[in-house]
């Protein structure tokens, strides 16, 4: 009689994928050294909790300037080959606030539900929500999104508004965004569901995985 394998079996679960996430956060004194940046370690602690995919992250810190935050992006997806990208800063109205243009100057599909959310998640807190300006873009087989600047504000758009008794009152957008990935030919993106729950139809979901 054979001996019983020791090894995994057909039906376990392949390893996650790994992802390349770009992070970038933009401003003209973070990156000028007069004042420390809070928003990679932000994008990269909540990605972190979000996510049970091995990550490798391309983090930049660059200054308001259209054509350098254009060049990076484009740098992110196509030579670095990131499936997300996500920004954070440069959104709003101030003349040096060119994040958005930026964004959709390389973009080829404009995915207008990501900014339109945030900004429904920000109104809860403080009417000026409405001067911002976050764009979400798809290039290539790539997602970059915009996000607020202050790390408070990047979780409460990411993650959603939760009660005291941990029931969803407003989604996230990054419940969308694993989905967004499997349309566009990316890698499969699994979420730790008690932290952020990603959406996908049924058929479109693989077996749960244990964080």
């Amino acid at each position: 009689m054979p001996e019983a394998s020791s090894t995994a079996t057909s039906s376990a679960l392949p390893a996650p994928d790994t992802l390349r996430i770009g992070i970038v956060s933009i401003s003209d004194r973070a990156s000028a050294g007069v004042y420390e940046d809070k928003g990679l370690p932000a994008l990269q602690d909540w990605l972190a909790q979000a996510l049970l995919n091995p990550i490798a992250f391309e983090p930049r810190l660059i200054a308001d300037d259209q054509d350098t935050i254009s060049r990076t992006l484009v740098e992110l997806v196509d030579s670095a080959a990131c499936d997300l990208v996500l920004t954070t800063g440069g959104t709003g109205p101030a003349l040096r606030d060119v994040t958005p243009e930026a964004t959709l100057a390389v973009g080829h599909k404009e995915m207008p539900g990501f900014g339109e959310q945030m900004r429904q998640i920000s109104l809860r807190f403080v009417p000026t929500a409405i001067l911002s300006r976050q764009v979400a873009v798809v290039r290539g087989r790539a997602l970059i999104v915009n996000l607020p600047g202050q790390p408070k504000a990047i979780a409460e758009t990411l993650g959603g508004l939760k009660d005291p008794d941990g029931t969803q009152v407003v989604p996230g957008i990054f419940a969308a965004v694993p989905y967004c990935i499997d349309l566009i030919g990316g890698p499969y993106m699994e979420t730790r569901d008690a932290f952020c729950k990603a959406f996908r139809p049924r058929q479109a979901q693989r077996p749960p995985r244990q964080p």
